[in-house]
């Protein structure tokens, strides 16, 4: 089953820009790893979401993990409470929303008169309305 890791951290005051920059330059070799996102969620905060092939894959690249990590420390405020310079989080998904395609709906008669051809109902406007309603 799929799994997810998120990580959250708060970044020195200046170094936004390198904490982005060391995220974009890095190339994660972990095994499993199907990907991820850098999200900014404020002004020196970040949050890091990866995808991986099962929960497993993210216990064997924790060491990894934390050695790409230990590159970027210089760059990380504490959070505070006791967690760090990050508070992590992880577990399989249990639930994966679909995304659902916008059905395409019928254009709606336009309002006036309407003719019948080949016995199909057609709208008609302007001079065409006016044209049918002398035929009547």
């Amino acid at each position: 089953m799929t799994a997810f890791n998120v990580v959250r951290f708060k970044v020195k005051p200046g170094d936004e820009q390198r904490f982005v920059e060391a995220h974009r330059l890095a190339r994660p070799q972990f095994k499993g790893f199907l990907g991820g996102s850098l999200v900014r969620t404020g002004d020196q905060t970040f949050c890091m979401v990866g995808e991986w092939r099962n929960f497993q894959s993210i216990v064997n690249a924790r060491p990894q993990m934390i050695a790409l990590l230990d590159g970027m420390r210089g760059m990380l405020e504490d959070l505070g409470g006791g967690l760090g310079v990050t508070d992590p989080v992880s577990g399989d998904a249990v639930h994966k929303f679909a995304v659902r395609k916008p059905t395409k709906k019928r254009k709606a008669p336009a309002r006036g008169k309407t003719k019948q051809a080949s016995g199909k109902r057609k709208a008609v406007k302007g001079k065409a309305a006016k044209r049918a309603a002398k035929k009547r």
